[in-house]
């Protein structure tokens, strides 16, 4: 699946960094980007962790998320089993 995040604009590169090793953190998240032109953090993640549970670690990494209801759940061809 992919979740898109809308956030208040982020510039701070340290800033990026942290944030998608954060991200990385929890089970089931497979891959992140910090667009920062168009204010949006795109999250690649299995059913393994839930929109509610990456919005929490992004509030407590100090993101104030605008939007939180764009999702696509086509599947990735990373989440196949080989």
């Amino acid at each position: 699946m992919e979740s898109i995040f809308k956030i208040e604009s982020s510039t701070c590169m340290t800033c990026t960094n942290m944030t998608l090793k954060n991200l990385g953190t929890l089970q089931g998240v497979f891959g992140a980007e910090v667009d920062r032109g168009n204010a949006q953090i795109i999250v690649n993640h299995t059913d393994e962790v839930t929109r509610n549970e990456i919005l929490v670690k992004l509030k407590s990494l100090g993101f104030e998320v605008l939007i939180t209801d764009i999702e696509t759940d086509e599947p990735s061809i990373w989440g196949c089993a080989l």
